[in-house]
């Protein structure tokens, strides 16, 4: 323990250490035989049964299965506390939940079926919404189907049991963790149509749920999940005002349920669309609000550090943002159990791809603006990279990456190298309606057709792309 800081007892910790002591005795361990078989000193032990320190992430997994609780410790942290609610008092103003974008429907289809089906929960990312990533089974496709069906109202007769209303929560996540995978190769306008469907039933089951005085945290959880994969389908329709309802629907919902992480990876949509207008100082607004939303959690600090990385890009900040960029490839190289479980996109081959696309983006940002062909070199260097990482279904952002990995080549001087480069993907990425493969088009476009217009390789391809979305 550091000499001269004083320990308090923080309410969370409070709770998990009362837990604790009780699993503990109840498995006729002392503090100095669990410690040795979790691989602590019996005084840490007893600082988690006092509350006077965070459980580390690793060590609470430990535990759970020394004592077999079943996941009930994990589960503890994973809850956020509730602050006592006067008789009548509803959560938050009526705005939370209305107006919403979209038209409302009756929402009586037949639920979807998919092809795929979870066993359990985390799933394409998506924690529980009740439990976090402690593991939660899902209901299988046909009785998910049956609870979305049966449930009276906006899924109000679920909620008459904790059971029923649990599985239903489990089932609308795996429900939607499909539909991402759905639309990980190919979205389609039915998928964003269902999307918007459930969310639109899950916001009136909470409304529900917030009108009987009882805090519809999963609920609220669950719906901003929702919100943000509808916006980010909304955007692959180039839809960017209705984008950005749903992403600032999904961070009041986040809020409201304390979702640090779904508060942190909606500031990243809204940090983007906003980059996409042109925006720097804003987009280093929010940026900067990425790493503050919890300072404890180092994905969180890399994900600010590679927004304000293009930030600074667009303020041509060299210095800045080659900082942030060294900051970003640290803490990935730091990130640990914990951040991998919370963040999984973020971990193995997939999570060196988004780091060095992200790093791809901002430096050839800072070479558009600057000039400097040095960053233009790095950036090919970084989204060639990720382009070799890039699974084949994945085809929109195969496109995105290959005029962004073009547009580098254009930037360090070498035109007939962006043109090559381009042709396989130009006719493809003309009919797309994607926000952020529209503006590496008007990116590419400019810089060919400005500095090397007269090319004869790149007049070839001059009319093709002076027809190209603006």
């Amino acid at each position: 323990m550091s000499v001269g800081v004083s320990e308090t007892v923080e309410p969370g910790w409070a709770e998990f250490g009362r837990q604790l002591r009780c699993h503990r005795r109840r498995a006729g361990l002392t503090q100095v035989q669990l410690g040795r078989r979790v691989g602590y000193h019996h005084t840490f032990i007893s600082r988690l049964e006092g509350g006077l320190r965070e459980p580390p992430f690793g060590l609470v997994c430990r535990l759970d299965v020394v004592l077999e609780t079943g996941g009930r410790l994990a589960a503890i942290l994973a809850t956020p506390r509730q602050a006592p609610r006067a008789p009548g008092q509803n959560l938050t103003a009526p705005t939370l939940f209305s107006p919403i974008p979209g038209a409302d429907s009756p929402g009586d289809e037949a639920p979807p079926v998919f092809p795929s089906w979870p066993a359990r929960l985390p799933a394409e990312g998506l924690p529980c919404p009740l439990h976090g990533t402690v593991g939660c089974a899902v209901p299988d496709q046909s009785e998910a189907a049956v609870l979305l069906k049966g449930a009276t109202g906006p899924f109000g007769g679920a909620g008459e049991a904790a059971g029923a209303e649990s599985d239903l929560l489990h089932g609308l996540t795996a429900v939607l963790a499909c539909l991402i995978r759905e639309a990980f190769g190919r979205p389609t306008d039915a998928c964003a149509a269902t999307v918007e469907r459930l969310l639109r039933g899950v916001v009136r089951w909470a409304e529900a749920v917030d009108s009987t005085g009882r805090l519809p945290y999963g609920q609220l959880r669950l719906a901003a999940q929702y919100a943000q994969v509808a916006g980010r389908l909304r955007m692959e329709r180039g839809q960017s005002g209705v984008a950005m309802a749903w992403f600032g629907q999904g961070l009041r919902w986040a809020d409201a349920a304390q979702d640090a992480s779904a508060r942190a990876t909606l500031l990243s949509d809204v940090c983007t669309l906003v980059r996409l207008d042109g925006d720097a100082a804003s987009t280093l607004v929010y940026a900067e609000a990425i790493g503050a939303v919890d300072a404890k959690r180092r994905w969180m600090a890399l994900l600010g550090d590679l927004y304000q990385a293009r930030a600074y890009a667009l303020r041509q900040d060299a210095a800045e943002c080659r900082r942030h960029i060294t900051t970003a490839r640290r803490r990935f190289a730091r990130l640990d159990d914990r951040d991998r479980l919370e963040a999984p996109w973020l971990a193995g081959a997939e999570g060196v791809l988004r780091l060095e696309s992200a790093i791809g983006g901002a430096l050839r940002d800072l070479s558009a603006v600057t000039g400097d062909r040095a960053a233009a070199r790095r950036a090919i260097e970084a989204t060639a990279q990720s382009c070799v990482l890039l699974p084949p279904l994945m085809r929109t952002t195969r496109v995105l990456l290959t005029l962004r990995l073009a547009d580098s080549w254009a930037c360090a001087g070498d035109p007939v190298a962006a043109v090559a480069l381009a042709q396989p993907v130009l006719a493809e990425a003309m009919r797309s309606r994607e926000l952020m493969i529209a503006a590496e088009l008007r990116g590419l476009r400019s810089r060919l057709a400005g500095r090397w217009g007269d090319l004869p390789e790149v007049q070839e391809r001059r009319e093709r792309l002076r027809d190209a979305p603006r």
